[in-house]
């Protein structure tokens, strides 16, 4: 399999991640959308990041549907997602709210740094931050229980896009996550930066 993108990007590093904790081997072809528009685009035309292309040369975007693929790769003792429909309710919450999260940080980025000041939308912009913050405010509850994490005794996906989410929105927009105030995430965050599958993956 080769997964393409960058590890800057929230999506492509919580499928690499994934893969990892998984014990699927890939290799990484780490291409921008930007400056890598046209290469990408000649492995899909589309230039979405994540993409995967397996290993029978099948084409595949988008995090959560990779995942999904990945998921059916493996025994189900390997699976990232708790059997219980009750965990597996709760889980995705949390991976929705970490995907939430990572899509209006994202919002908030390209609408600083790629439009032009004078035509920013504030109220478009003040509403994507009430949004960003009240998916984290909702995340730090979900994850107050983790020790470390937050299923048991090893990552699942709930541990991976939440610790994934919250480090790139602390690198791409510093001062609109104080730390204090979501202390539990942070410790999610620095733990599973220290683990072999994030290490592996590093945020670039």
């Amino acid at each position: 399999m080769k997964l393409i993108g960058l590890y800057d990007s929230p999506y492509v590093r919580r499928t690499a991640v994934s893969l990892h904790l998984l014990g699927l081997p890939f290799e990484h072809e780490p291409l921008s959308v930007f400056s890598a528009y046209e290469t990408f685009a000649a492995i899909n035309p589309t230039v979405k990041a994540p993409t995967l292309v397996t290993d029978d040369s099948v084409v595949l975007l988008d995090s959560t549907l990779i995942l999904e693929y990945a998921e059916r790769l493996v025994a189900a003792e390997r699976s990232l997602t708790p059997e219980d429909p009750k965990l597996f309710a709760r889980a995705q919450r949390i991976v929705g709210l970490a995907l939430a999260a990572c899509e209006k940080t994202v919002q908030i980025v390209y609408e600083l740094n790629l439009r032009p000041e004078g035509k920013r939308h504030q109220p478009w912009l003040e509403r994507i931050q009430i949004q960003l913050a009240a998916a984290y405010e909702q995340l730090e509850t979900e994850v107050q229980n983790g020790s470390p994490w937050l299923f048991g005794d090893r990552p699942l996906q709930a541990d991976v896009s939440a610790a994934i989410s919250y480090r790139f929105t602390r690198e791409m927009l510093p001062e609109r996550l104080d730390p204090a105030l979501h202390p539990n995430l942070a410790a999610l965050s620095a733990y599973g930066e220290q683990t072999e599958a994030f290490l592996a993956c590093p945020f670039n």
